[in-house]
């Protein structure tokens, strides 16, 4: 008995030190001595830093289970983008736009015909001049002024400033001739110079809706190309929840429904980021347009994921925005021009009866001929000859009351009407801009609230997300139907934060059209890396290369560092 007792208790000691050893492995902190608290809150902050586990696939069982896993899932399809991008920064696809887009070619050119028309109402103050040869030949009877017939054969030549001058009547069309109304040249040259400034105008206004179309091109390229980047990043973190819900329920762990549901959130999530690139072709082909360029080039955004700098400080009130939106903006300047055009075409109008019509002439050239009636009185000169000097001057003034009056007060009231609409367009633009300011103003605001809002959402849905993964993978206790929720939440907390960066954006660039200037390319503060990847840089597009040295561009030349 003594011997057993002694082999049990041998045992049950070994048990023991046994037992031990695993305790102090499991827990190695020492057990006299409190567990350090600061350790352990630094251990914690590391964990948070480190990437989700993911399940163990050492054996080459296991790897062959992944792949039939793998396989009973949805299938991600080709990429529809090309193979070549072009890229394309802010600055450039402004710069493009101001060379190549046929609509603000088209205004520039209307400016042009208005310094045309300007430049020819200024030439009404000047005459015309006239040179020419006119020969005059008579054969047969004429008529006195007394009725006493005579047969005259005749022949007259005229050479120098002017034509047309024929027996003893003047030079019908002189060499120097002007003939107007001085009133009325007046005040066309006073509104053809304010219908030059209407088309300057009309033409800026052009170009900042050009620009800030452009602008906003560039930024839906930006947006697309995000949209296709946090898809992307949705997809695999939605495959990671796909394949370990599968493999969960073939191993029983799971049910089926789970494994069922995640894959269709999986195959949505594919489905989402083949949109993503039909939006990228989509924004390309648009930019393309603005800035004329085929649109088979896919353009790609350089300048990245971007908040602009506020370029309208933000403590200005929104009267002060108002006012200088209503004494900048040129589409106001345009229409203000307008209403002294008609003014002026008013007034033309009125002064038109009371200012004389004047027809004045001067020729002077060399004039000979003869005729068998002078040659019969005793003439020795030949009957073509006698070429001398001869100066003609001539002028006419009149008053006309066109259409015994009534013609003259339908263009008064005519006038009047035009004065008057472009006083009412000048109304209708004036709420025009109002509005645009105050959408403007309110855009920047609720999108800068937004960014906030959305970037506490994604940090928010980030740690759930991230809670619930470690939860299914460590634990039995998580449920995948808690995963996929989170999942959910962060998918859109990372669209909505992209949404609010480029409609603050875009808010940005219409308060600055608003006010009266074209947009920035003031870029600042990056979009955080970890909700959407940068893009990578891609060959600048050739309209976008510098040349060394000269700081133009090589596609259109006329561009410099300045612009």
């Amino acid at each position: 008995m003594n011997g057993c007792n002694r082999a049990r208790w041998w045992r049950t000691g070994l048990l023991a030190v046994w037992l031990w050893g695993g305790y102090v492995a499991a827990f190695p902190q020492d057990p006299l001595e409190p567990p350090d608290q600061k350790n352990e809150a630094k251990k914690d902050e590391a964990k948070k830093d480190q990437p989700l586990p993911s399940p163990r696939r050492d054996s080459p069982k296991e790897s062959k289970f992944e792949s039939t896993i793998e396989a009973n899932l949805p299938q991600v399809p080709p990429s529809i983008l090309p193979d070549t991008v072009n890229g394309i920064d802010l600055a450039c696809a402004l710069r493009l736009a101001g060379v190549e887009n046929p609509e603000i070619l088209i205004a520039r050119q209307r400016v042009v015909g208005a310094e045309a028309m300007r430049l020819a109402a200024f030439a009404q103050m000047l005459p015309n001049l006239n040179v020419g040869i006119n020969y005059d030949a008579h054969t047969g009877p004429v008529q006195q002024s007394d009725g006493n017939i005579l047969k005259v054969n005749r022949e007259a030549l005229y050479l120098g400033l002017g034509s047309g001058a024929i027996a003893a009547g003047t030079v019908n069309i002189p060499g120097v001739l002007w003939t107007g109304n001085p009133g009325g040249i007046v005040f066309d040259i006073l509104a053809a110079r304010q219908t030059v400034r209407v088309k300057q105008f009309d033409s800026l206004a052009v170009r900042n809706q050009i620009f800030l179309q452009v602008a906003n091109g560039y930024m839906e390229l930006l947006r697309a190309e995000g949209r296709r980047a946090v898809a992307m990043k949705n997809r695999d973190d939605a495959h990671v929840i796909a394949r370990l819900t599968a493999a969960n329920a073939a191993k029983g762990q799971r049910r089926d429904a789970d494994a069922n549901r995640a894959a269709a959130e999986y195959a949505d999530r594919i489905n989402y980021a083949v949109d993503a690139e039909n939006q990228m072709l989509v924004a390309s082909a648009r930019l393309a347009a603005l800035i004329n360029v085929p649109p088979s080039i896919q353009l790609h955004g350089h300048d990245g994921w971007v908040v602009p700098t506020p370029i309208v400080p933000e403590p200005i009130p929104m009267r002060e925005l108002l006012l200088i939106a209503i004494n900048r903006r040129p589409e106001l300047e345009a229409r203000r021009a307008a209403i002294r055009v008609a003014t002026n075409e008013l007034r033309k109008a009125q002064i038109l009866p009371f200012s004389p019509n004047v027809w004045g002439g001067l020729s002077s050239g060399t004039f000979g001929g003869g005729s068998n009636i002078a040659s019969g009185l005793g003439f020795n000169e030949s009957r073509f000859g006698n070429f001398a000097p001869r100066v003609d001057v001539d002028a006419v003034l009149y008053w006309t009351a066109q259409n015994m009056g009534l013609g003259n007060f339908a263009q008064i009231r005519f006038a009047r009407s035009e004065r008057r609409i472009s006083e009412l367009e000048f109304v209708r633009d004036l709420n025009m801009v109002r509005n645009d300011v105050a959408r403007a103003y309110a855009g920047i605001h609720a999108r800068f609230a937004q960014i906030k809002i959305a970037q506490d959402s994604v940090a928010s849905a980030q740690k759930a997300y991230e809670e619930d993964y470690k939860r299914i993978i460590t634990t039995d206790t998580g449920l995948p139907i808690e995963l996929i929720n989170s999942f959910r939440l962060l998918a859109q907390g990372r669209n909505n934060y992209l949404d609010a960066v480029v409609n603050y954006d875009e808010s940005q660039f219409a308060m600055y059209v608003a006010l009266g200037q074209p947009p920035a390319s003031l870029l600042a503060r990056e979009m955080p890396k970890d909700i959407v990847p940068p893009p990578e840089l891609a060959p600048l597009l050739p309209g976008c290369t510098r040349t060394n040295g000269s700081g133009a561009c090589s596609a259109c030349n006329t561009c410099s560092p300045k612009n």
